[in-house]
């Protein structure tokens, strides 16, 4: 693979699960997929190697989760390291060291920068459908996510600050309710694959009332 092109799909899933066995961690990065797609469709990007980029960011957090937030070792870096020995190409690898501040790596290109910007706001996302009766993505709006951005008792692990750089970087930020929906519908094209799909109404067995 030269240090130009991209994997398949398939293959980038196929790494993604091997190395990550939490549900609600593979989950995250399908949002974080469907959310770059679209944003990469939006820009007139390349919506696989924006997906790619999105679908992988995270794969090696839970081997290496770098809970001491070295910028050179564990997560991303361990990431960035196995991908660039499989010839992955340098402007994934650049956006994924990107996506952790504490880093430092500047998020020059649009493609970093979306990252950023979609990265802890999926989680948002996430997080305000599970607390729904429906447990929907499809319940969700901008307004709700945004009541609960301020709710700082609320996904403590979800940092606001990053959300809002995110959102300037990427040139969103005067439009914050649309940039959050924009998510919030990108996630719905994928609810099933992420478990937001709600919860499905129950019929009632025959010969019972209904309830």
């Amino acid at each position: 693979m030269s240090h130009t092109s991209v994997p398949s799909r398939a293959d980038a899933l196929a790494l993604m699960q091997e190395y990550t066995r939490s549900e609600s961690l593979r989950k995250h990065m399908l949002s974080v997929e469907a959310a770059m797609r679209a944003y990469a469709t939006q820009f007139g990007e390349d919506p696989e190697r924006w997906g790619l980029a999105g679908l992988i960011h995270d794969f090696d957090y839970e081997r290496f989760p770098n809970n001491a937030h070295s910028p050179t070792e564990e997560h991303p870096s361990e990431c960035v390291t196995i991908l660039r020995a499989r010839g992955w190409s340098e402007d994934i690898l650049q956006a994924m060291m990107g996506h952790a501040a504490y880093t430092n790596t500047p998020r020059t290109t649009r493609m970093a920068q979306a990252l950023f910007a979609v990265d802890e706001l999926t989680g948002l996302i996430t997080a305000t459908a599970l607390v729904k009766p429906s447990k929907s993505v499809f319940d969700v709006d901008a307004k709700s996510v945004k009541k609960k951005m301020k709710d700082k008792a609320f996904a403590k692990g979800v940092s606001r600050e990053d959300v809002m750089i995110g959102a300037q970087e990427l040139g969103v930020a005067e439009k914050m309710d649309e940039h959050i929906q924009f998510v919030i519908d990108a996630m719905k094209g994928v609810a099933e694959s992420v478990g937001l799909a709600g919860i499905p109404a129950q019929a009632p067995s025959a010969g019972e009332p209904g309830h």
